[in-house]
């Protein structure tokens, strides 16, 4: 009876196994390759290689901007001093014209003051000169403010007190002490006036 369970056993240990094979999910996987076993390796190595070359890109398009700054810099900095130096020498040259129309004004007053004859020569020796100081003023676009008889303006006038006068209309301009100027519409210097107070106009 034992005998024959033992030969039942031994005939039947194929088929077991084959059954034991079958329930292993393990036997049906194929071993993985070298390469396989590398993969996960060589991926991590190409990610690595390429955040590499990302980050070469970035520091050299880094590079380049701050090149392009730097440039900017200079070239902004040269437009500045260059700017700079037109307005300087623009100045000097037109303070240089402004001063040679005025040449010959001054050489007719060393003349005036070296001439010998009355006081009445002299005074229209002075008077020529004056006149010929007014026309280069007035190329130069420079203007004398207008005073006697105007409206009190303290933009273009400066008052140094009212006087008693019933011929000029009040808040007046009834004297003129100095000569105000303007060149084009931008005041020089004011002109010093006195003011009209004229009672009759106040009292009606």
């Amino acid at each position: 009876m034992w005998k024959q369970k033992t030969e039942l056993t031994e005939v039947d240990a194929p088929v077991l196994e084959e059954r034991e094979a079958r329930l292993d999910p393990s036997s049906e996987l194929p071993a993985p390759t070298a390469e396989e076993e590398l993969a996960p390796e060589s991926a991590e190595v190409a990610d690595e290689a390429q955040d590499q070359t990302e980050l070469g890109q970035l520091k050299a398009e880094r590079d380049r901007l701050l090149d392009r700054l730097a440039r900017l810099q200079a070239e902004f900095e040269n437009a500045r001093k260059r700017a700079e130096r037109e307005r300087a020498e623009y100045r000097e040259y037109a303070a240089g014209s402004a001063a040679e129309q005025f040449l010959p004004v001054l050489d007719n007053l060393e003349l005036a003051l070296k001439a010998k004859g009355s006081a009445e020569q002299l005074r229209s020796g002075v008077s020529l000169i004056m006149k010929q100081m007014e026309e280069i003023l007035e190329k130069m676009q420079v203007k004398v403010v207008p005073t006697v008889g105007e409206a009190f303006d303290p933009r273009f006038h400066e008052a140094l007190g009212t006087v008693e006068r019933n011929d000029v209309p009040d808040q007046h301009v009834a004297e003129e002490v100095r000569r105000g100027y303007k060149i084009r519409e931008r005041l020089l210097r004011p002109a010093l006036v006195r003011v009209a107070h004229n009672a009759k106009q106040v009292d009606e």
